[in-house]
This record gives structure tokens, C-alpha cells and sequence, in this order.
């Protein structure tokens, strides 16, 4: 068995998956939720995320074969989803978002919070683009930046401000929107190939 680590790859997957996750555009709601239930469980709601993301990794694609759909065209559809999450954080606008959640525990935070649609939905479209053992590094360097962010949400809130947290998001909004661009045109020209 040979593993097929490359820098590049984990960087890119690490960079989309920093993107989509959006921990630090998340900010103002772990503080919300700190404020009204008290602790957050940073560690626990990091590994819980982290195990959800590998194991939809894994088993993923088999879900998808069992309602038949291939790869592509999920990645295709990944794409779109990508697209919309880009637009919303560029623009600042709130096209599709669900209510703010009423706990602090592992369901809100770990998922839909960091393990949501949109990284699920990216962790498979990029698993058309690059090998598993990459994917799964960024996602544990990842989950280790998640749980530094949930462990000094109020510090970085504090130095960043809102004027730093909204450009944060602008650009990673446009780094997404390159990606949902890339992912598209590489799974439709798979699709259509004869």
C-alpha cells in the first residue's frame, strides 16, 4: 500500500476546507452561544467534527452508489452549493441559513456548525480531485484550527474586530468561489467525456 502525500494537495484541501468550514466568520455565534449557555466544549466538539468529516469521507461515496449517483456529478452539484456559499460571503448576504442554534453542545457545534452540508458536500467533490490520504491531513489541521479558534473565540473577536472578521470572509469567500469554478469545469468536462 503506497500513500500519495503532496504538499500542494493538502494545502489546497486544507485552504477549501478552511474556507467552507468558515470557523472564524462563525465567531459571532460561538460567542452568542457562550454568552447564553456558559461552556463550550472545544476539544470535544473538535473531535466529534473531525471523526463526522472522515467518516463521510469513507463512506460517502458509498452512499451515494447506493442511491445511485457517481462522484462527478455530486462534485458538480458540490459545486453549485460552493458557488452559493461563496456568493453569500462576498456579498454579506444570507441566502439560505439555519436558526441560530439554542445550546452549546456537540449537536450545534461539532455539527451542523463545522461538520455542515457545505463541508460534507466539499469533502466529497474534493475527493474526486485528490488522493484520501491528503484530504484526511486537512482535515486534521483543520480540526486542530477549529479548536483554537473555540478555545480563544473571545480574544480573536477582540483583535479582529467586525471590520477584520468581514474582510476575512470576503476573501475566502473569493478563494471559494475559484474553487466551486475549478470544481465545476473538471467534473462536467469528466461527465460529458465519451
Amino acid at each position: 500500500m503506497s500513500f500519495h502525500f503532496n504538499i500542494r494537495e493538502i494545502a489546497s484541501a486544507t485552504m477549501i476546507l478552511f474556507a467552507v468550514i468558515d470557523i472564524v466568520g462563525s465567531i459571532p455565534i460561538i460567542i452568542s452561544l457562550r454568552n447564553k449557555v456558559g461552556h463550550i466544549q472545544s476539544g470535544k466538539a473538535s473531535i466529534v467534527a473531525a471523526c463526522l468529516m472522515v467518516a463521510f469521507l469513507f463512506v460517502g461515496e458509498e452512499i451515494l452508489n447506493l442511491i445511485g449517483i457517481d462522484i462527478n456529478s455530486f462534485a458538480v452539484a458540490g459545486a453549485f452549493i460552493l458557488f452559493f456559499l461563496a456568493i453569500e460571503m462576498i456579498l454579506g448576504i444570507t441566502l439560505y441559513r439555519d436558526e441560530e442554534p439554542k445550546s452549546a453542545s456537540i449537536v450545534p457545534i461539532a455539527f451542523p456548525l463545522i461538520a455542515g452540508a457545505g463541508t460534507m458536500t466539499s469533502i466529497l467533490s474534493i475527493r474526486a480531485e485528490f488522493y484520501v490520504e491528503n484530504i484526511i491531513v486537512a482535515i486534521i489541521l483543520n480540526t486542530i484550527f477549529v479548536y483554537l479558534v473555540l478555545k480563544s473565540s473571545k480574544k480573536i473577536e477582540r483583535v479582529l474586530g467586525k471590520g477584520g472578521l468581514s474582510i476575512i470572509r470576503k476573501v475566502f469567500g473569493v478563494i471559494i468561489l475559484a474553487i466551486a469554478v475549478k470544481l465545476f469545469a473538471s467534473n462536467v468536462n469528466e461527465l460529458l467525456a465519451p
